[in-house]
């Protein structure tokens, strides 16, 4: 069983504060990110789970304001420290929420148990080796499009885990390899964007929600 105090011991650790929806949610960060750093590979599994982008505040706050359909399942696809599925789940909606690094694991229960979600299921996910259970009505990501090596991983996972009349919602900054991703994707799902502006004191950042639901039998597995 998951113990915020065993967390402590193992982890330095910072808390910020975020507002979303009228709601404050503390969420723990690393202190120090060459813990989870190799000196002598440095980019090799670089800790992008160890930070909130600001994709993830748009996609946590679209999901807050969203209406709760009680009968609809969510899964998130590289959660990092679990912020979206920590609102998902605080304003009531039914979410799944996955990574794969097991430290963004550890952190991410633990800023469910920081935020009373302790129900929130929070499980490991390889995309290329996925083993999760069932089909979901939403698939939901912030900042996972790095490497053109996981498009076909994602894809596959897409038609297996998301239902026929299902929808996907992808929040990013845009960037050359997203680009390429979506336009990877575009023979089989039909792709809606909303264009989101994140103001700070002093900058504002453009971020793109990417809705995407299959096109006439493009549901089906492929290979």
């Amino acid at each position: 069983m998951f113990s915020l105090q065993s967390f402590y011991n193992q982890y330095e650790t910072d808390p910020t504060e975020i507002t979303l929806a009228g709601r404050k949610f503390t969420i723990l960060l690393p202190r120090y990110l060459y813990d989870f750093i190799n000196p002598w590979d440095v980019l090799h599994e670089f800790p992008l789970w160890a930070k909130v982008w600001k994709a993830s505040w748009i996609l946590a706050g679209y999901l807050a304001e969203k209406p709760v359909e009680t009968d609809k399942q969510f899964l998130e696809i590289g959660g990092g420290l679990g912020l979206v599925s920590i609102v998902a789940c605080s304003f009531g909606h039914r979410i799944t929420m996955t990574e794969y690094n097991p430290d963004a694991l550890r952190f991410a229960r633990a800023n469910a148990h920081l935020n009373h979600c302790p129900q929130l299921s929070i499980l490991e996910l390889n995309w290329s080796q996925p083993k999760l259970k069932g089909k979901f009505d939403y698939i939901v990501a912030s900042e996972v499009i790095y490497k053109k090596d996981d498009f076909a991983a994602l894809l596959k996972l897409f038609q297996t885990y998301l239902k026929p009349d299902g929808e996907i919602i992808l929040a990013s900054e845009m960037r050359k390899t997203s680009g390429e991703f979506y336009k990877y994707l575009q023979p089989l799902f039909c792709i809606e964007t909303v264009k989101k502006v994140l103001r700070s004191e002093n900058e504002k950042t453009l971020v793109t929600l990417f809705k995407l639901k299959f096109k006439s039998k493009g549901w089906r597995k492929v290979g």
